[in-house]
């Protein structure tokens, strides 16, 4: 029994050892070796190797778009079956012929699981007919130990049963044809809120250096809408990537007003390039299936863009939308009406319809109502919902019975009451403080989900300098004064225009 003891004691020490060394090796190995299989091949694409390889470089020997294709910093390309946006998706590819590119980060949304993060994949590779793409390992994981929001894991990538993620497998064929050999990056994005987007964003544009880095964000348009209404749709979701505006683009993918299933990966996308520099952006090629199979009557919209650096100047936040006397004068008469309404009937007064282009289009606004020169009310929509007389109407009720800071307008006010009416222009970052001007710029301030907006006018009005006016709209969206410079903090510039009764 003693012996029997003692041997027991010699061997415990030594098991022991062994068992720590396994759970060590298991903590620090890192990625496992895993290839991610294709899930798609056959039915989004072809499985042949030499049919594949054929259908691609014909796509790709189409006429390549007009950009330096040195200068492209992202890529947003659709990722249905090649039949339907195979043609739009390589015009994002060709536009790639003669670019150097070691390393690309593809970004996907997750169609089929549901997680509330980014998932850089955690294997080997990924392989698809044409071979195997090695993943950057040691990228993949610096970018996932960047944020909370942002994990190394195998969600999204891995197949479930007869199911798996085909919007970043899509993308792959084009890329081994247009570029040869380069490591991946894989990203599947589960949440594609703001927040998630940006983390993202600014995560990969604190890795990546030099132009031998291409981000790709996959993402097809509207879904299942009649053609002309997926035209409308699309073109909406496109002119805000076009003018930089990702705050507006984000704000209306999240409620649902625009629609593309990889808004997420455009956002991230795009404050991405726009940290590294981008400030063009250019749609190389605009389709839906309509187009492809002739039924126009439930379609899905496809759009290829490119995201640039340019030595020509960035767009202004200053372009104001043109809107002429007589179309003022409709909607400070139409901002009125609704007041009127609101206030006597409790309801929402129902304009007929307008077709001017200008009162159309969607637009951001804000109404102002003073008496004898006081503030009595002013809200607004900040980003464009609704088409810009609906905007009015809306915002001029709102202002008239919604803002908290008053009662709501009686009756006898209504004969009292004085208009303005701020149309705003899209929304683009403040990269440096002296991109504000004083009496031209109105600031919207974010930190996660807090939110302040100064229009134009009141930094005029108060007699402030660019700091206070800074200040005044961290304070406005609830946030210390100094907040502005914070790196968690976007500081968004825009101007208006402004127009009222009394000019």
């Amino acid at each position: 029994m003693a012996a029997t003891l003692k041997q027991f004691r010699r061997i415990v020490p030594a098991v022991l050892l062994v068992l720590a060394a396994a759970v060590t090796a298991e903590l620090f190995a890192g990625p496992r070796s895993e290839v991610r299989t294709p899930a798609v091949a056959g039915s989004f694409y072809s499985a042949d190797p030499g049919e594949l390889t054929k259908t691609v470089d014909a796509m790709l020997a189409r006429p390549a778009p007009q950009v330096d294709v040195q200068s492209i910093v992202a890529l947003v390309a659709p990722h249905a079956g090649y039949q339907f946006s195979g043609g739009v998706a390589a015009n994002s590819y060709a536009a790639l012929k003669g670019r150097r590119v070691r390393r690309v980060v593809v970004i996907a949304p997750s169609h089929y699981e549901s997680f509330p993060f980014a998932a850089v994949y955690d294997g080997r590779a990924y392989a698809t007919p044409l071979g195997e793409i090695t993943v950057d390992r040691e990228f993949a994981r610096r970018l996932a130990s960047r944020n909370s929001f942002i994990k190394l894991a195998g969600n999204g990538h891995t197949t479930s049963g007869d199911r798996g993620e085909h919007a970043l497998e899509v993308q792959l064929p084009f890329l081994q044809r247009a570029l040869g050999s380069f490591q991946l990056v894989p990203v599947v994005m589960g949440g594609q809120d703001y927040q998630t987007s940006r983390a993202l964003g600014v995560a990969l544009a604190r890795l990546i250096s030099g132009s031998e880095t291409l981000i790709v964000a996959s993402s097809d348009l509207s879904h299942f809408h009649p053609y002309e209404q997926a035209v409308q749709l699309d073109h909406a979701t496109l002119g805000a990537i076009e003018q930089g505006d990702y705050l507006t683009l984000s704000h209306n993918l999240e409620n649902r007003t625009w629609e593309a299933c990889g808004g997420g990966p455009i956002v991230a996308a795009m404050i991405a390039a726009e940290r590294l520099g981008a400030n063009q952006v250019k749609v190389l090629k605009y389709a839906n299936s309509g187009d492809i199979t002739g039924d126009r009557a439930r379609v899905v919209g496809y759009g290829s863009v490119a995201l640039m650096r340019s030595p020509q100047k960035p767009r202004s936040s200053s372009q104001r939308t043109a809107i002429s006397r007589d179309e003022q004068q409709q909607l400070l008469k139409l901002a009125r009406k609704s007041v009127e309404t609101a206030v006597r009937q409790g309801k929402l007064f129902d304009p007929p319809a307008m077709s001017n282009a200008a009162l159309v289009s969607p637009r951001g606004a804000f109404v102002t109502l003073t008496k004898k020169s006081q503030l009595r009310g002013c809200i607004g929509y900040t980003v464009p919902v609704k088409p810009l007389y609906l905007t009015v109407r809306d915002v001029a009720a709102f202002a008239a019975l919604r803002d908290t800071r008053f009662p709501p307008v009686s009756e006898g006010e209504l004969g009292e009451l004085e208009y303005e009416i701020s149309v705003l222009t899209p929304f683009r970052r403040m990269l440096d403080v002296n991109q504000l001007h004083i009496g031209e710029h109105g600031l919207l301030v974010r930190q996660g989900d807090q939110i302040g907006v100064l229009l134009p006018q009141v930094a005029t009005e108060q007699h402030w300098d660019k700091k206070t006016f800074l200040e005044q709209a961290c304070l406005k969206a609830g946030l210390p004064e100094n907040a502005w410079r914070d790196e968690d903090t976007d500081v968004f510039l825009f101007s208006a225009t402004v127009f009222g009764e009394r000019q």
